[in-house]
């Protein structure tokens, strides 16, 4: 069996050293984290036969390892001290970021693209990885990848890492053989996505907080203003009332915070009732056509989709792919259930001998802009056209991105201003009412 030196982090923020035998490098990996170990570094040393039944000096059983893993000191010469453990510690679980994804799709990219191999690339990427916590991963992918399994195989056990529209980027190109190909639209994917969050944040972070503030500011003053200045009218005898909107928005205000948990239960209720609705087939279905569907982000969606679709099947027609094979490795790239229906649809036309573009164009999703171009290509030269498809594709969604940029702004602002109105309606006049002190004249009976 192989030999191994491997260095980890316990849960304690202590490193630890130890050499053990160990069927495969991504099994040790595994056991090591199963057992709360972090992994730094693993050195494959030597390979021992099976045939010397009489264990070496220095190497012991994982299991005994395990077992006397808290006692196992790195250097007996030197101790580590609390900073040094708190440093540790903190290194070892430290969350992965997005620009930690996108640095090392880059790195792995421009390796790739200088003719590294698999195993080359990741060992270059991991000597230079500071986050811990991806190092580990990107270590378990190449334990992977040195026992023959493809890079996706592993990156599906971290979901909560890669994403899974990226994974599956990765798996289009190992299966296709143009990983190069597919890791440059995958860098293109996370820069993009995170340029549209970006701006969508920098729209909608301030302009919640407006709202937000508004809505305290219109239930405090509801709660303690309009209160104090109604108590004014009624101690000096003034006849005078509050606007009737006031009054009805108090009342509101007043019953909400007496039966507070009704609108809580209500709210959980149908926030759970959605959950497990869209859960179930039909309702997953029925949302991911909602999604499509929706004002102001639904075009951009579905041309983010097809556009993906496109592009996967593009990669897979220039490696000599039939449109059948090519659609049906594409197809991982895709998520959204109605788009998958079409393909699927796409797919038995194929086998049935109709047009596998028909389904695209009764949908009433694509334009037709798409569809006939995907007609002429299959007329002509299919690579050709869909070069020239995926250029329009990335021109159009530009021109969708720059108009939700316009709208979404104005959106946003009517909600605010609409809230602001209601809030000088309902606690500004009465309190400017208050001091203006037309209500004196009522109170001494003129």
């Amino acid at each position: 069996m192989p030999t191994y030196i491997y260095k980890a982090v316990t849960s304690s923020g202590l490193v630890v050293r130890n050499k053990v035998e160990a069927g495969s490098r991504q099994g040790l990996i595994r056991t090591l984290k199963d057992n709360d170990l972090m992994p730094i570094s693993i050195q494959q040393t030597s390979y021992t036969k099976k045939k010397s039944k009489k264990k070496k000096k220095n190497i012991k059983d994982i299991q005994e390892i395990m077992q006397n893993v808290n006692t196992t000191q790195l250097n007996l010469s030197k101790k580590i001290t609390t900073k040094e453990k708190i440093n540790l510690y903190l290194s070892s679980t430290e969350k992965i970021t997005s620009r930690d994804l996108v640095i090392f799709t880059q790195n792995f990219y421009l390796l790739k693209k200088a003719n590294f191999n698999n195993i080359h690339a990741l060992k270059t990427i991991i000597e230079s990885t500071e986050n811990l916590t991806l190092r580990g991963i990107i270590e378990d992918i190449l334990a992977g990848v040195e026992a023959g399994e493809n890079m996706y195989t592993t990156m599906e056990y971290y979901s909560d890492t890669f994403p899974y529209i990226y994974v599956n980027m990765i798996k289009v190109g190992e299966l296709s053989g143009s990983l190069v190909n597919s890791l440059e639209q995958a860098v293109r994917y996370l820069d993009e996505t995170e340029a549209l969050n970006r701006k969508i944040r920098s729209i909608l972070i301030p302009n919640i907080v407006q709202f937000v503030l508004l809505i305290v500011m219109l239930i405090v003053g509801t709660v303690f203003a309009i209160p104090a200045i109604q108590n004014v009218y009624d101690e000096l005898g003034s006849t005078d009332q509050l606007p009737p909107i006031t009054i009805w928005f108090q009342g509101v205000v007043n019953t909400m915070m007496k039966f507070w948990y009704v609108p809580i239960i209500l709210l959980a209720g149908i926030i759970t009732g959605i959950i497990l609705y869209i859960r179930t087939p039909k309702g997953k279905y029925n949302f991911d056509y909602f999604k499509y569907k929706m004002p102001i982000f639904g075009q951009l969606i579905f041309a983010l989709d097809f556009s993906r679709l496109m592009k996967a099947m593009l990669l897979n027609l220039e490696n000599g792919m039939r449109i059948q094979d090519a659609i049906e490795v594409s197809k991982n790239v895709i998520q959204n259930y109605v788009m998958l229906s079409i393909i699927e649809t796409s797919l038995n036309n194929i086998l049935i001998g109709d047009s596998w573009i028909e389904p695209f164009e009764k949908s009433g999703l694509a334009k037709s802009m798409i569809t006939e171009m995907l007609k002429i290509g299959m007329q002509t030269d299919l690579v050709e056209m869909m070069n020239k498809l995926v250029e329009y594709m990335d021109i159009d969604i530009d021109n969708i991105m720059s108009k939700i940029m316009k709208v979404l702004p104005q959106v946003v602002y009517v909600i605010v201003g609409v809230v602001l109105i209601f809030f000088v309606v309902v606690v500004l006049v009465p309190v400017i009412e208050a001091y203006m002190g037309n209500w004196l004249f009522s109170a001494a009976g003129l």
